[in-house]
Parts: C-alpha cells; structure tokens; sequence
C-alpha cells in the first residue's frame, strides 16, 4: 500500500518522475531522451510498458521531449489539458487518438487507485500545472516551474506527506552569470521559476499542514548546485524555528540521475 515516487532527472535539461502504488505506474513529464527514461526506470525496477500514463505538465522541451516516443512504443496514454495539447502535438508527433487524452485543469481523475488533480501554477507557458496525487490517507505534490507561489498553491499541497518543489536558482548566480539579460528577466520573473530562496519561504508556510518530506527540485546548471539550494532552504527554516532533519527531512533530486526513492505509506 501507499504512494511511491522517484525523480529520475530533474532540471532544465530535462524532468520525470515516477509515482506509483501496487497497481498504478505514472510518468510525470518526460523532457528526457526515451533511451534515458527507459533505463532510469529499469534502474527502479519498472518496465515502460507497465506505465499507465504519461502526465505533461506543460509544453517546453525539457518536460516532453521523449513521451511521443514512448507513448508510441510502449503504447501509454498522454493526459495533458486542452492548451498544452494544443501547444505540444507539432512537438510530439504522431500518437493515437485513444492516448490522448484530456483533462481540465483543478479537476480530479483517477489513474487506477490513484486520484489525480492539476492546480494551476504561474509559469510562461499555455496552462501549466502542478499535480498532487492521492491514495488512500497519503498525498504527494509536484510544484516546479512557477515563477512564484500563492495562498491558492500553498493551500492545495500543504497537507501533502512529500512535496517536490521548484529551487531552479540562487538570485546572486543568476544576476551575476553569462545569460542575456532578457532570459535573466524571464526566470526572475512572476511566470519564471523559483529561487532557492522564495522556494525556502514558500516552504515555511507549506510547512504549517502535515509535509513531512521535501525534495528540492528543477536546479539550474549554470545558477545553482545542491549544496547551496540545500543549505539556503535549510537556513531559511531554521530562522523560523523549523528544524530540518526533525520536522521536516529536506532532499535532493539532480539533473544526471534518480533521486532517493521514496514509499510513502
């Protein structure tokens, strides 16, 4: 019984993360190669054709990349909503029309035993969204990509037992580094992605419900590095009383490679 989940990458050159229970078997994005996700998978001992469903969260590259393929060899369904299929099926190429399939975005569906709901996030694509994922008394949620957090977010995941979420950049190594100022501006922004610092605060209000495992996810490679997105998140907690390691556990996803696997349950 229970929920499990494993990042098998996360970062801006690619995401998936398996979620699952005894019966379902769920990819959450695919913006990695199909040979690499179809070994990162094997790595935990699940086969591609056991997938169930391919979840986008959104359009760009990074989240897409090989689920046209694998949809097409493993035949597995791709649910997205309305404004990201739209966006998304040039990319995609061909998939069958029984696989594609369409949700409504804050609506609940069910992938065997477990209960699906997006929850919109402010990020610069058609209609992003985060998921949380419900079985039984358990819930995990998925937060990356926004550009910045609100009572709404906070209030959908806050009684979540393990939250993914977005810690894309530290401000310093952005402000300071080789990128354009025009991209600087877009991941700084309000439909950007969040800062190793804002991630920490939004933590602090997540924090208030029931979470009791945190993995820091989509690191940039050129703004970022674990230790430091780990170490500000975990400062940041401290100052308000939160004790890392005891309240909450505080973990890594990375860009080359799976996260811990976590059975929450």
């Amino acid at each position: 019984m229970g929920l499990k989940v494993c990042s098998l990458s996360s970062g801006s050159s690619g995401n998936a993360t398996y979620i699952g229970t005894d019966r379902a078997n769920i990819l959450v994005d695919a913006g990695l190669s199909a040979k690499y996700i179809i070994k990162a998978l094997k790595h935990i001992n699940i086969s591609p054709s056991d997938l169930d469903a391919i979840l986008v969260s959104h359009e760009h590259t990074d989240h897409i990349k090989g689920a046209g393929v694998l949809s097409r060899k493993f035949n597995i369904p791709v649910y997205a909503n309305q404004q990201t299929w739209e966006a998304m099926k040039d990319k995609l190429g061909n998939i069958k029309s029984n696989n594609m399939r369409i949700f409504y975005t804050n609506m609940d569906f069910y992938i065997k035993d477990i209960n699906v709901q997006s929850f919109a996030i402010p990020h610069d694509a058609a209609e992003p969204v985060g998921f949380c994922f419900y079985h039984g008394n358990k819930k995990i949620s998925i937060a990356t990509d926004l550009g910045h957090t609100n009572n709404s977010i906070i209030r959908t995941v806050m009684d979540s037992d393990l939250i993914l979420l977005e810690s894309n950049h530290d401000l310093n190594m952005l402000q300071e580094g080789s990128y354009p100022w025009p991209l600087k501006k877009r991941i700084m922004g309000r439909y950007g992605h969040l800062s190793n610092e804002q991630a920490g605060r939004a933590l602090v209000e997540m924090l208030k419900g029931k979470v009791i495992y945190v993995l820091l996810a989509h690191l940039s490679k050129d703004n970022n590095f674990p230790q430091l997105a780990y170490e500000t998140v975990v400062d940041i907690l401290n100052e308000t009383g939160i004790r890392p390691g005891k309240d909450v556990v505080i973990d890594m996803t990375y860009r080359e490679g799976i996260s811990n696997f976590y059975h929450i349950g």
